[in-house]
């Protein structure tokens, strides 16, 4: 998959004695990164209330020199390290939530050389990497051709449906390209995004007593009605596309016919046209279960309450697409083979879907558990992650006098 032009850029940077000192800077630099790692971690960062572990990122960046630092009104936190003003403008973040509610304890533990804490890697070890990589920045101390957004987003976990990007991206209109450190593997490039659209679906009907007001529907059966359906959805293998019914509610107790009752259910496809085909055939079904609730009893009480809560687009780019390239040839620099992986859903859905050129990068080290209270991170050998960050990011905006941008500004 090798780019000429990208493997001479490489050539030249690595041929550099600064920046051949800078990633020898980053490996002694390791020690720091992780011990900010752990500290971010224990700053709790649950879904919509992230402020805190902001507020604590924010003065990290602050204290780093960048320019122009601040917190916007969703949340993010971002500072900027201008350049010539001759090259493309990139943005660099990690997410700053978690997957974790409020309270729940996210003390770190070390066994035999692993951590251990909810959050330890997803993505807090995101964040520690992109403040190492401002660090390689700033004792490189060389001027870059294209300015660089350093920042930490909100909403990328959940029901946050990626409301950090999105406002970043509403308010900016002139990033030319952009990077997500996130995700497992140092060698990973995410260069597609699977879609997604989420649902709470709510039935209400009069419930009553079960015997003696027997003969009146239930939203529970109507519930039973609808998932049933959808169980039977088919869908396509390639575009993947996929459902679930990820959580379920209803009724006060054995004995009553229920007044209420609910699901949460998830639609994800790598494909615009197969997501909205999807969606189409699953509203179509929860209404129809309400409707034949309703016959079954000659009745007209049962109704459905649909809330969308999540609109994350699928996107894609070629293969070949100069921030892929360039993310490749940095892998090859100081971790090995890179490994091109399948469509997920990361922040880089949004940008991408509007043209953006955008990857998502793995992390250095290994981690497991993710997502879970035994959430677990090796940081043996990460400082690699940060070196391929630290190339890819260089490669993309170039050094005066050394290397030519290998992103083009694609705001005029």
């Amino acid at each position: 998959m090798g780019n000429s032009s990208v493997s001479s850029t490489y050539q030249r940077l690595m041929d550099n004695q600064m920046i051949r000192e800078t990633l020898v800077f980053i490996e002694s630099d390791h020690d720091r990164t992780v011990a900010e790692q752990i500290a971010i971690t224990e700053i709790e960062a649950p879904p919509f209330k992230e402020k805190t572990r902001a507020e604590d990122f924010k003065k990290r960046l602050e204290d780093l020199g960048l320019s122009d630092v601040r917190m916007d009104d969703e949340g993010n936190v971002y500072g900027i390290r201008y350049g010539t003003g001759k090259g493309p403008k990139v943005f660099i973040s990690a997410h700053l939530d978690t997957v974790f509610p409020e309270g729940t304890d996210v003390s770190v533990t070390e066994k035999d050389g692993i951590l251990y804490a909810p959050g330890i890697s997803d993505d807090t070890r995101g964040l520690a990497e992109l403040l190492g990589v401002i660090r390689a920045v700033n004792h490189a101390n060389l001027p870059t051709v294209g300015d660089i957004i350093f920042g930490g987003t909100v909403g990328e976990e959940g029901a946050g449906d990626l409301r950090g990007v999105k406002a970043f991206f509403h308010e900016n209109k002139d990033i030319d390209g952009f990077i997500s450190i996130d995700a497992p593997g140092a060698d990973s490039i995410v260069y597609l995004g699977t879609g997604s659209y989420r649902y709470t679906i709510t039935l209400k009907g009069d419930g009553g007593h079960s015997f003696s007001d027997f003969g009146i529907p239930s939203a529970t059966h109507a519930l039973g009605r609808a998932i049933s359906a959808i169980s039977d959805i088919q869908t396509k293998v390639d575009p993947k596309t996929t459902f679930t019914v990820g959580e379920v509610w209803g009724g006060t107790s054995v004995n009553a016919i229920a007044e209420e009752a609910g699901m949460t259910v998830d639609l994800r496809s790598n494909d615009q046209t197969e997501l909205d085909k999807l969606e189409e055939q699953f509203l179509q079904i929860v209404r129809k279960a309400a409707e034949l609730e309703n016959t079954r009893w000659d009745s007209n009480t049962i109704t459905v309450d649909i809330d969308k809560f999540g609109n994350r687009p699928p996107a894609s780019q070629p293969k070949d697409a100069p921030i892929v390239q360039a993310a490749y040839g940095a892998i090859e620099q100081v971790v090995g083979q890179p490994s091109l992986a399948g469509a997920v859903s990361t922040d880089a859905n949004y940008p991408m879907s509007l043209g953006i050129p955008s990857v998502t990068l793995g992390l250095g080290g290994k981690a497991g558990s993710a997502h879970t209270l035994n959430e677990w991170y090796d940081p043996t050998g990460a400082f690699i992650g940060v070196q391929k960050n630290f190339l890819a990011l260089i490669g993309l905006v170039g050094i005066e006098g050394i290397s030519e941008p290998l992103l083009e500004k694609r705001v005029k």
